[in-house]
C-alpha cells in the first residue's frame, strides 16, 4: 500500500508514461534552455509585485514571458527540492527529504534526458549543499561544483562567470544550461552598492545583486547560444523573515517559505500572468517539453491539480508531527496532527485559519490523506558524509539528527514550537563544531520542554561523554534507551562512549553486533576498527576502515591515521596509498613523508623514496633515520655522491640509526669506515 501510495504522491499531476515524441524538427528547431534556480527567494520579493526592491532582469523576462503567481516548493529545503526540479517528482516519489542525503541511481534526471537527445549539458552551482557527492551531476558534461578553499558558497558573481565561460559560441548543439545562486541565503552580507540601496533589509539587497548578475547571465546565454532559447527562473524555496515565527527555512509550510518566483519564456509561451497553483516539479516536463521530449505536465499548459508539498525536517529530526501542504485554486490545507484551512485569495498572509475536518474540500482531504510519511529511519546522518562534510553543512546553517527520532501520537505541531526554531539550530551547529561545553546548557533548556526529544538527548550525551562526564553522560544515555528501547542509534552511541574510556572492551560485542546487522552504520564500523587496533588486529582494523573510506571521502587526517596503523600492520601498498592520498590533499602541510620514503624504499620504488626522502626537513625529530634511508637509496641508484651521504648519516646518527648503519651491507667499503 505505501509503495503504492509513493507512486502516487511521486506522480501526481497525471505522471507521462507515453513514449518521448520524435526529437526537433528542421522546421521547429530545438531551443538552447537556460534554468535558473534562486535558492531561498521569496516570492513577493523579486518580479513585478515585489514591494520594497525593483528587480529588473527578472522583471524583462517577465514583461515577455509567463509568470506564475502562485508556485510551490515542494520542499523548503535546497537539495531536495531541486531534485524534484530534476526529476519532476514531489519528494515522496524522489525519496530526498532533507539536505545532505544522496540521490541514488535509478531516478532518471533530466539532464540525462537531454543529453541522450543530443543536447550539450552544463551546470554551475553555487554551495556545497548541491555538490557532485550529492547525484545531481548526473547527465551534465560539466557540472562546475568548484569552490575556493575554506568556503562553502560562491558569489551570484563568481558563479555567473563560471556560467559564461562554459558558453562555448562554437558547439552546434542545442545547449541546456543549469544556474544555481545561492545569494540570498542567511547571513545576508550584500555587497555595494546594493547593501546602501537596502539599508534596511539586507536580505533584500542580496536579492537585488542576485538579479543583477541573472540580467548579465541572460544577456551573454541569449547571445552567444545557437538557435532560439528559452529560459525558466525559479525558486528553489523562500524564506521566513520572522513570518508565523520562522526566521530561515525548513520547518514550516506557510506561504513565506513554499510559494517562489517563477517565470518562464520562450517557444510556445504565452505572455502573461497565471493565478492557478503550480508545483515547481514540473519545470521538469517543461523543459522535456521543449526538447521534443514529451508534452505531458508542460507548463506551456494549463493544469487544476492539486499542489503538494511538504516539510518534514521537524519530523525526521525531533519526532514532531510531519507536514504535508495542499493547494487547489485559492484554498490551501496544511496537515500536522491537525489540519489548517486558508483562503490565500482573502487572507495571503495565512493568519486566520478557517478550521479543518469538514471544512476541508475533498481534493485536498484526499491529497494529505494519499500522501506517504516518509520512515523515521530517513532522518540518519548518511553514511557518506564525514564529519568535515558534518562541519560544512553546519557552516551554511544545515545540519542533520543523529538518530531515528521517537514518533508518537501526541507529538507536537511545529507550528507550535516556534520558540524553539533558534536555539535548536544554535545547539545543532555547536555541536557539529564540538563545542560541547557551550552546547550542554541549551540542550537541557531544548529537553526542559521537549522532553522526547531523542536528538537532542543523544547529542547531550555524546557533548557529557566527549568532556569526559561520565556520570551525566550515562544518565543520558539511560534517557535516551528509556525514549527509544529498541534503537540501534541508542546502543551504537551508547557503544561509542565506552570505546573512548577504560571500559572500551564492553563496546567490542555491542559494535561487532551492529557492524555484522547494519554494516552501513559506518560510525560504527570506524569505533569497531579502533577497538580492533587496540587488540593489537592491525590487518582486520585497516581493512575496516578501507571499508569506511570506499563510502565516504576521508579527510587527510583519517588518511593519515590509516597509512601508520596500515604501516604497522605491514600493509605497504595500502599504507602507500593512504600516504599518497594524504600528501595530495595536504600538499605542504604534509608531515609523513619519512613514513612514505620508507615504504617507497621497501617497495623497491628507490626513485619515489628519493624524493619523499628529501622532502624531509633537518628540524625532523627523526632526521638521522632520513639520512640513513636516504642513503640506502643513494646507493641502490649507484648516485655519484652515495659515499658521501653515508658519511653524513654517520656524521648525524643518533642511538637508533648509529647501529643500523653500522650492520648496513650497503655500507661496507663504502665512505669513511
Amino acid at each position: 500500500m505505501l509503495a503504492a501510495l509513493a507512486a502516487s504522491a511521486g506522480g501526481c499531476g497525471r505522471e507521462s508514461t507515453q513514449a518521448p515524441a520524435a526529437v526537433g524538427t528542421a522546421a521547429a528547431p530545438r531551443p538552447s534552455i537556460l534554468l535558473v534556480t534562486l535558492d531561498t527567494t521569496r516570492a513577493d520579493a523579486i518580479g513585478p509585485d515585489a514591494a520594497g526592491i525593483t528587480t529588473a532582469s527578472f522583471n524583462a523576462v517577465a514583461a515577455r514571458g509567463r509568470v506564475f503567481r502562485q508556485a510551490y516548493a515542494t520542499v523548503p529545503e535546497t537539495l531536495p527540492s531541486h531534485v524534484s526540479l530534476m526529476t519532476g517528482l514531489y519528494p515522496a516519489g524522489h525519496g530526498i527529504h532533507e539536505n545532505a542525503r544522496h540521490l541514488p541511481e535509478g531516478t532518471p534526471l533530466l539532464a540525462e534526458r537531454l543529453r541522450e537527445a543530443g543536447y550539450r549539458t552544463a551546470a554551475c552551482v553555487s554551495s556545497f549543499v548541491l555538490a557532485k557527492r550529492f547525484g545531481l551531476d548526473r547527465g551534465f558534461d560539466v557540472y562546475d561544483d568548484e569552490l575556493a578553499v575554506g568556503r562553502q558558497d560562491r558569489t551570484a558573481t563568481e558563479v555567473t562567470d563560471a556560467a559564461l565561460a562554459e558558453l562555448d559560441g562554437g558547439a552546434t548543439a542545442p545547449l541546456f544550461m543549469w544556474v544555481h545562486y545561492w545569494d540570498p541565503h542567511h547571513p545576508y552580507t550584500p555587497p555595494e552598492p546594493f547593501r546602501s540601496a537596502h539599508p534596511k533589509s539586507p536580505y533584500l539587497g542580496e536579492v537585488a545583486y542576485m538579479d543583477a548578475e541573472l540580467g548579465r547571465l541572460i544577456q551573454a546565454f541569449e547571445r552567444r547560444a545557437k538557435g532560439p532559447t528559452a529560459i525558466i527562473i525559479v525558486g528553489d524555496h523562500g524564506e521566513g523573515l520572522g513570518d508565523h515565527g520562522e526566521s530561515q527555512h525548513g520547518i514550516l509550510a506557510y506561504q513565506s517559505t513554499m510559494r517562489v518566483p517563477l517565470v518562464m519564456a520562450g517557444p510556445g509561451v504565452t505572455a502573461g500572468m497565471a493565478d492557478a497553483p503550480v508545483s515547481i516539479r514540473r519545470v521538469y516536463h517543461t523543459v522535456l517539453d521543449w526538447a521534443g521530449l514529451g508534452a505531458a505536465d508542460s507548463l506551456r499548459r494549463a493544469s487544476q491539480d492539486v499542489v503538494l508539498g511538504e516539510a518534514m525536517k521537524p519530523f525526521l529530526e525531533y519526532g514532531w508531527q510531519p507536514q504535508i501542504m495542499a493547494v487547489q485554486g485559492r484554498q490551501k490545507a496544511i496537515f500536522a496532527g491537525t489540519t489548517e484551512l486558508y483562503d490565500l485569495a482573502a487572507d495571503p498572509k495565512e493568519a486566520r485559519n478557517l478550521g479543518g475536518g469538514a471544512d476541508v474540500p475533498s481534493a485536498l482531504r484526499k491529497a494529505l490523506d494519499d500522501y506517504p510519511v516518509p520512515s523515521p529511519e530517513a532522518a540518519r546522518v548518511p553514511a557518506s558524509l564525514s564529519a568535515e562534510d558534518r562541519q560544512k553543512l553546519a557552516s551554511l546553517g544545515y545540519v542533520s539528527a543523529t538518530a531515528a527520532p521517537v514518533v508518537r501520537k501526541d507529538a507536537p505541531r511545529p507550528a507550535d514550537m516556534a520558540r524553539h526554531f533558534g536555539r535548536l539550530e544554535e545547539a545543532s551547529t555547536l555541536f557539529v563544531q564540538a563545542k560541547y561545553a557551550q552546547v550542554i546548557p541549551l540542550l537541557e533548556r531544548i529537553l526542559a520542554e521537549d522532553r522526547y526529544n531523542l536528538d537532542a538527548t543523544l547529542r547531550l550525551a555524546t557533548a557529557h561523554s566527549a568532556l569526559g562526564h561520565e556520570a551525566k553522560a550515562l544518565a543520558a544515555f539511560r534517557r535516551a534507551g528509556e525514549l527509544a528501547p529498541k534503537s540501534d542509534d541508542v546502543r551504537m552511541y551508547l557503544a561509542l562512549h565506552y570505546a573512548r574510556g577504560k571500559d572500551w572492551l564492553q563496546a567490542v560485542p555491542v559494535l561487532e553486533q551492529i557492524v555484522a546487522a547494519s554494516p552501513e552504520r559506518l560510525p560504527a564500523v570506524e569505533g569497531l576498527a579502533f577497538l580492533r587496533a587496540r587488540q593489537g588486529r592491525l590487518e582486520e582494523a585497516v581493512g575496516l576502515l578501507w571499508n569506511v573510506y570506499e563510502e565516504r571521502t576521508p579527510t587527510a587526517a583519517e588518511l593519515v591515521r590509516l597509512g601508520e596503523m596500515a604501516m604497522k600492520a605491514s600493509q605497504t601498498d595500502t599504507a602507500i596509498d593512504a600516504f599518497e592520498r594524504a600528501r595530495g590533499a595536504q600538499r605542504s602541510a604534509f608531515r609523513q613523508d619519512l613514513d612514505l620514503g620508507v615504504l617507497y624504499l621497501s617497495a623497491r620504488r628507490f626513485e619515489d623514496a628519493r624524493a619523499a626522502l628529501d622532502r624531509v626537513p633537518s628540524s625532523h625529530p627523526a632526521y638521522p633515520m632520513a639520512l640513513f634511508k636516504r642513503a640506502q637509496v643513494s646507493v641502490l641508484l649507484r648516485e655519484p655522491d652515495a659515499a658521501a651521504r653515508i658519511d653524513q648519516a654517520r656524521r648525524r646518527a643518533d642511538a637508533t640509526t648509529r647501529d643500523l648503519i653500522a650492520r648496513e651491507r650497503l655500507f661496507h667499503g663504502r665512505g669513511r669506515d
